[in-house]
């Protein structure tokens, strides 16, 4: 068995920000798939695939829960987030990662006790100098950016869909 998990805050105020980017990655595959998006995790084959209603910081509560609930062991995750150490468009899909300031890779660390797990990370870049990292992941794209960011999305979909055939 096995867990997709997409990060994001809940609620319509942040749904296009850039700190979403995991839970609209997710969103994406749920539709492609004919899968319902639900507020419970949704099951397709040997996968669990979710969306947490839970705060960015607080989603190693929830990803511990899923993975206690279905039996799913750390190394069988899958957690899609944004980066800012990926420039926009750019992402990475890897396994035993720091968490390199991200607030959810954290929460998940510090509930799950390993970093061994994998992540999709997809690159929102830095923020210029005058704006906060929290501000700045709190904010919506660019309408160049979301043009790029919608592209990336459409390249992960595929790969993600090659996992549940292996």
């Amino acid at each position: 068995m096995y867990a997709l998990i997409g990060l994001g805050n809940p609620g319509k105020i942040y749904q296009n920000t850039r700190h979403n980017l995991g839970t609209n990655l997710i969103s994406k595959l749920l539709g492609e798939l004919s899968l319902p998006k639900s507020n419970k995790p949704v099951k397709y084959r040997d996968w669990i695939i979710a969306i947490p209603t839970i705060y960015m910081n607080q989603s190693g509560l929830a990803v511990q829960k899923i993975l206690s609930y279905y039996k799913i062991v750390p190394e069988n995750l899958y957690v899609a987030h944004d980066d800012l150490d990926l420039k926009v468009g750019d992402y990475k899909i890897q396994f035993d990662r720091g968490p390199a300031g991200h607030n959810g890779i954290k929460s998940i660390i510090e509930n799950l006790g390993t970093q061994a797990f994998n992540r999709i990370r997809i690159g929102i870049d830095h923020p210029s100098a005058n704006i906060a990292v929290e501000d700045y992941v709190l904010k919506p794209f660019l309408s160049a950016e979301k043009s790029i960011i919608n592209q990336t999305i459409d390249k992960i979909l595929p790969e993600i869909k090659n996992l549940f055939e292996n």
